[in-house]
């Protein structure tokens, strides 16, 4: 049965605005090419949207003819306003948009482990009105939150989970109390940083991969066939309590002491580092291992120029080898730790590519991923690519924002609904857990 002419409309406003969203300003006649549809069911939609003030003209095209043809459409930014959250455990990081994304304030505070869970919760919701404050913005529409532990897959709440502090839990709560008309979202740090890697960053060519996060604890991201994958309990990715060789027991359904994370968590590998004698010296916020990861890929590259005879000075020589082999000897050990837990995820989900993300992950840069892989092809007959994120510690902030982007837009657009399309249109875009198309 064909669609009504309201049912029709609606559709090709959603669809204009979802190229809009993903395409960035356009001319009516690139909407035309894009949507397929006439010239005149293309200007009949702008002038719908442009009354609705969902879009206004933003500029010209480089057309050297003038006329309605020529102008450039695009989302109205300062329709509403968003916030994103990367919560820690110690601490919590917010910035401010507008809802295409721009950002409009960034902050950051500290929230030591013996702070109570009322006044931490009162720091991280003083943050984030600070800085909506900062960027001019009286209202936020949408907050997205990232975070570690498991969200229960059938509310969307973040469970209790003896790890993690209890200000965390609380933090949801009242920034929906403080915040009344403002809709708050929290999902898993890891997926969120997938979803960034996939959108802005390594992954862009891949709709299967897993991403590993490497920062204070571990922890990965399963995307197959476009789909973020959280499994029946939320639980996909729990890396940390995956039983390997190497650690003094087992893990618990508590505790994931002598799992993957004890190998592979920054408290493990900074004890690795110190016993090849490593220094290892924390910087800011950032993990320690990653300070001490990154020095160690620099004193591995410094040794390999010496060898190549890039310094000739003996003495100075003699000296950057001795750490560069301690550098060297400290990486390859923590490259076959990692290619454990890797080459359990590959035999199980083949996933082709794999993702070194966080702080640590970055600091390894090429060098550790290189390492990895390599060995990972020794132990599976299964090809994985392992790549550098590249987007670091900052994925789950962008991960956040990108998430609390597509719900406001998906509501903003939804009142469309009110020219006569049925109430189940706005459900026609693909999934929560759907990613876009990779590009290649």
């Amino acid at each position: 049965m064909p669609a009504s002419p309201s049912t029709a409309r609606a559709i090709n406003d959603r669809l204009a605005l979802r190229l809009l969203q993903q395409e960035g300003p356009l001319t009516a006649g690139q909407l035309k090419q894009l949507t397929g549809l006439s010239r005149p069911s293309v200007a009949d939609l702008v002038e719908r949207l442009a009354a609705a003030g969902l879009i206004d003209v933003v500029g010209e095209s480089g057309e050297q003819r003038r006329g309605p043809n020529a102008k450039l459409y695009g989302i109205v930014a300062d329709q509403a306003h968003l916030a994103a959250l990367d919560v820690r455990t110690e601490g919590v990081s917010v910035v401010v948009s507008d809802l295409l994304g721009g950002v409009l304030a960034e902050a950051s505070v500290p929230i030591g482990g013996d702070t109570g869970t009322g006044p931490a919760v009162e720091q991280a919701v003083a943050l984030v009105e600070r800085a909506a404050k900062e960027a001019g913005v009286p209202e936020l529409h949408t907050v997205g939150i990232g975070a570690p532990g498991l969200i229960d897959p059938a509310t969307g709440e973040l469970r209790d989970s003896g790890g993690l502090p209890a200000w965390h839990r609380r933090l949801v709560l009242a920034l929906q109390e403080r915040l009344p008309e403002t809709r708050v979202h929290v999902e898993n740090e890891t997926n969120l940083a997938a979803l960034a890697e996939q959108r802005d960053g390594v992954a862009r060519d891949r709709d299967t991969f897993v991403l590993l996060w490497l920062g204070h604890g571990t922890g990965a991201a399963v995307v197959l066939e476009g789909t973020l994958r959280r499994g029946a309990s939320g639980g996909t990715g729990e890396i940390g309590f995956l039983p390997v060789p190497g650690t003094a027991g087992l893990p618990s359904a508590v505790d994931c002491e002598g799992g993957f994370h004890s190998l592979a968590g920054s408290a493990a590998i900074v004890a690795l580092a110190e016993r090849h004698g490593l220094t290892v010296e924390a910087r800011g916020y950032e993990p320690p291992a990653a300070s001490v990861v990154r020095e160690a890929v620099a004193s591995a590259a410094a040794g390999a120029a010496t060898a190549a005879g890039a310094v000739t000075t003996a003495v100075t020589g003699a000296a950057t080898g001795v750490v560069a082999g301690a550098a060297t000897d400290f990486l390859d050990t923590l490259a076959d730790r990692l290619a454990v837990g890797v080459a359990a995820v590959v035999a199980i989900l083949d996933p082709g590519c794999l993702v070194l993300a966080g702080e640590v992950g970055q600091a390894g840069g090429a060098d550790l991923a290189a390492r990895v892989e390599r060995r990972v092809r020794r132990m599976s007959p299964l090809p994985t690519e392992v790549r550098v994120s590249a987007l670091g510690g900052g994925a789950v902030l962008r991960g956040a924002l990108l998430t609390a982007r597509e719900r406001a837009q998906d509501e903003l657009f939804a009142p469309l609904q009110g020219r006569g399309a049925p109430p189940g249109h706005a459900a026609l875009p693909r999934g929560r857990d759907q990613l876009p198309p990779a590009r290649r």
